[in-house]
């Protein structure tokens, strides 16, 4: 067979019909990614919209190409296959996780780092994609990425969501707080303490909270000047520290 005949086997009928395909998946995992995203982001947990559909849109690729060997390399993967390409597929995946592991940086409630990690590994199955000769998926695949990359964060913007303020408050010493208390005076400034996120800890007399605010449903909490203007004149408070807890 000659090289224009072998180049050309990637683009035949029958490959294209099957990388279209492929791109309808991609897109049906993309949206669904998106929702489970927007829950996570509503409640303000660090990975949210981008990170999970990233994510799940780069498992559905890794998933169908299995499905469809005979197509592999052009249609002649039984005879350019030397080595089970399947067992590439793992290592591949497998050494990408632990570089997306590296890239993730948390201090206090703030996480950085996920989506770049989302997005490295979603890079490494365009590459699998080219490398088993799914040109058309592996194009569109890089386009979904990008533009979940540029244009997504904007749209989260104008959808309806909760902000999360990271709190930490050091009380003077001898001075212990109710948790009851800090509940309402958090509800009275449009904010309450998220479930499973207050820590309590002390040294030497001195107890220091740590918890994340969330903005009340279809309510604006008061911005972080205020808290912080409010917050200096709390009675038993000796320090504070405000943060928006994002990813």
């Amino acid at each position: 067979m000659t090289l224009p005949e072998l180049v050309g086997a990637y683009w035949s009928q029958a490959e294209l019909a099957t990388n279209a395909l492929i791109l309808l998946n991609l897109a049906g995992a993309l949206l669904l990614g998106l929702m489970v995203g927007y829950e996570r982001s509503y409640h303000g947990r660090a990975a949210g919209m981008r990170t999970y559909g990233l994510v799940c849109m780069a498992s559905c690729a890794l998933t169908i190409v299995a499905g469809y060997p005979s197509h592999w390399f052009g249609g002649h993967g039984s005879s350019v296959a030397l080595v089970d390409p399947t067992r590439v597929i793992q290592g591949v995946v497998t050494g990408i996780g632990f570089l997306g592991a590296g890239v993730i940086m948390r201090s206090g409630f703030n996480i950085s780092g996920l989506t770049t990690a989302a997005s490295i590994w979603s890079s490494s199955v365009i590459g699998i994609l080219v490398g088993l000769g799914f040109y058309m998926a592996a194009m569109g695949l890089a386009f979904f990425s990008a533009m979940i990359m540029i244009y997504l964060n904007k749209a989260v913007g104008l959808l309806p969501s909760r902000h999360a303020v990271a709190v930490t408050l050091h009380f003077k010493p001898g001075v212990y707080p109710q948790e009851e208390t800090l509940r309402q005076a958090a509800l009275e400034r449009g904010y309450e303490i998220a479930g499973g996120s207050l820590t309590i800890s002390s040294e030497k007399g001195c107890q220091e909270w740590h918890f994340v605010a969330l903005e009340l449903a279809g309510k604006p909490g008061a911005p972080l000047s205020l808290l912080a203007s409010e917050l200096c004149t709390f009675e038993g408070v000796d320090g504070f520290q405000l943060s928006h807890a994002r990813n």
